[in-house]
């Protein structure tokens, strides 16, 4: 992961512990804080982080960047099983993708 990238992601992790600490927020019934436990990149534009919840108990969440365009910078989502599985098929659709695009290579 380059630095730049890297710092941008450290800052906005306290972002969004900040926003999930906000007490009124909507989704916050037990009105939880949220702490940076652990950055842990997973590629140069991913990464998994761990957030400690005052009640000792940990959420996770995926950190993706988008590289360039409007939406550029680094985005989030809280996995849940559901996302986990449809995340998990992906793998097969994009090798049957590289599968069908290798032969354009020679054209």
């Amino acid at each position: 992961m380059q630095k730049q990238i890297a710092k941008q992601l450290n800052d906005y992790a306290i972002t969004i512990s900040k926003r999930f600490s906000n007490p009124d927020r909507v989704g916050n019934i037990n009105k939880e804080s949220f702490k940076i436990e652990q950055i842990i990149p997973t590629s140069d534009h991913t990464a998994v982080i761990y957030f400690k919840k005052d009640t000792g108990k940990i959420g996770m969440a995926f950190f993706y960047y988008i590289t360039k365009g409007a939406s550029k910078g680094w985005k989030y989502f809280f996995p849940n099983d559901s996302k986990n599985t449809g995340m998990m098929s992906i793998l097969y659709y994009k090798l049957d993708i590289e599968k069908n695009n290798y032969k354009f290579n020679f054209k």
